[in-house]
């Protein structure tokens, strides 16, 4: 019998709307291979029909039932095409950073495409020194951590080696017609009255969705008032009152990267005992204040609430193929602290009682975990804001230590990697934190239309980590916080966040 969605998943799907596209992304930056070739299309074409065998999910698509009597279900795609969802891309020259930021922007505020399996993987040709970047992004329905993993996952290896091509051929199973599926609906509710409950939640829940279709399609105070009875409903309400951060969120996106060396970070921990998670997030919100101030939107503010997701252990019976779960965390960033230490102590004593409670998982049992987890805990971390309830906050930030050594594409080595987190209905602004090799890597996406200084915020943030550096006692000659792109950093144990 095919798998149905959950009331999560359904949830998911519903909140999709041209405005709140619900995906999580990776942009991997890869250099030339030992030949100096760059990886091309039919290479990671190849790759990854190696690797998807390992997601299975990747090959399904989302079957609605008629008459909506149950939640949709995941059916094999018996018209699965690699070449629909790899697809080649190519920036003019020079192929600066800036036009990179600019395309991963276009395609993270594109809807993917419902007929089809709910993920994308862009080959961008044409960046400066011959390089190569992957970006993928997945539908936060489609990665559960449990049966599925995020596609980045499994693409990257910890040593190089050749890609094969040569996969195993693959046959889906057998599609349910419309008739099998009002059949398995009916039989379920019948059998289980737990499930005839989550039937009518499915139902529930997929016409709020047509509700906030509806008031992003029509407008006006109908509209509006559909949109926002149906964003409260499935997501437990709107941003914090009055928030800096919140407003009517546009189609359209910017995407900016920030890249600083994680031994800076590290220096910071061990001058003032706090994690370096700790330190992430008290630069965040000395960044949030200097960009406030060029705004005029500081005030009389002294906080802004961030919903930072948190890795803790399995409860007894956990399912998850990682070996940990994700657990929603609200965290006040002291934005109207002056004090850089200041801010980083305050900050650090707001996340006390979640490491406090014997359930959290140490950074090194995350970058422990095989192949790239950040891409899948990333999207867990959203996932769990989609399901966070009463709980307002003005932005999302997601933070997880990766893999201190290098990682490869088929022979190609992994120079950079940023996290790409979705936007929420009502937020202007979401973060995303990877560490990896010696270098911690921060993707802000923003509203375009709302955010068009998301640069300053990327300078302010940058500011902000040289201030904290600043609080450490000096020893000699430190070298510049910002990462340089050949690098050799010793390898380092990040914080500990989700």
């Amino acid at each position: 019998m095919a798998q149905r969605l959950t009331p999560l998943e359904v949830s998911l799907l519903a909140l999709d709307t041209a405005h709140t596209p619900e995906h999580v992304g990776t942009v991997v930056v890869l250099g030339p291979g030992p030949d100096g070739e760059a990886l091309d299309l039919d290479a990671v074409t190849a790759l990854v029909a190696d690797r998807v065998a390992y997601v299975p999910r990747y090959r399904q698509r989302v079957l609605s039932v008629p008459g909506r009597l149950a939640a949709p279900v995941w059916a094999d795609d018996d018209d699965f095409d690699l070449s629909f969802h790899v697809r080649p891309a190519a920036l003019p020259r020079p192929g600066r950073p800036d036009q990179l930021r600019a395309y991963v922007a276009s395609v993270l505020a594109r809807r993917l495409d419902r007929s089809r399996p709910l993920w994308e993987l862009h080959v961008v040709e044409g960046l400066e020194g011959g390089r190569v970047a992957l970006v993928e992004k997945s539908h936060l329905a489609l990665v559960d951590g449990g049966d599925t993993v995020d596609l980045a996952q499994v693409l990257l290896d910890a040593d190089p080696a050749p890609v094969v091509d040569g996969a195993p051929e693959w046959h889906p199973g057998l599609e349910p017609s419309p008739t099998d599926l009002v059949v398995g609906a009916l039989w379920e509710s019948a059998q289980d009255p737990v499930k005839a409950v989550d039937n009518v939640r499915g139902l529930v829940t997929g016409a709020l969705g047509v509700a906030l279709a509806v008031g992003e399609v029509v407008g006006g105070t109908l509209g509006s008032g559909l949109g926002t009875l149906a964003e409260d409903a499935l997501r437990g309400g709107r941003p914090r009152a009055g928030s800096p951060l919140a407003g009517a969120v546009s189609q359209h996106r910017r995407f900016a990267t920030a890249r600083v060396r994680l031994a800076d970070l590290q220096a910071v921990h061990a001058a003032h005992g706090h994690t370096v998670n700790d330190v992430v997030l008290a630069a965040l919100a000395g960044g949030l204040r200097a960009w406030l101030l060029t705004r005029g939107d500081l005030r009389s503010r002294t906080s802004l609430r961030a919903l930072v997701p948190m890795s803790v252990v399995e409860d007894e019976g956990g399912t998850s193929s990682l070996g940990v779960q994700v657990a929603p965390h609200v965290q006040d960033l002291p934005v109207g602290e002056a004090n850089a230490l200041m801010r980083l102590h305050q900050v650090a004593y707001g996340s006390k009682a979640h490491r406090s409670s014997g359930r959290a998982v140490d950074a090194r049992t995350l970058t422990d975990i095989a192949g790239f987890a950040p891409a899948t805990l990333h999207a867990l971390g959203v996932r769990v804001a989609a399901e966070t309830v009463r709980r307002p906050h003005d932005l999302l930030v997601t933070n997880v230590p990766g893999p201190q050594a290098p990682l490869f594409a088929g022979t190609a080595p992994v120079e950079e990697t940023y996290p790409v987190v979705p936007l929420g209905p009502g937020h202007l602004l979401a973060v995303g934190v990877t560490s990896y090799d010696g270098d911690v890597y921060f993707g802000l996406t923003a509203d375009r239309r709302a955010v068009g200084d998301l640069d300053v915020l990327v300078q302010c943030l940058e500011d902000a980590v040289e201030e904290l550096v600043g609080t450490t006692e000096q020893t000699g000659r430190r070298q510049p916080t910002r990462a340089r792109r050949k690098k050799a950093a010793p390898r380092a144990e990040p914080g500990e966040s989700a």
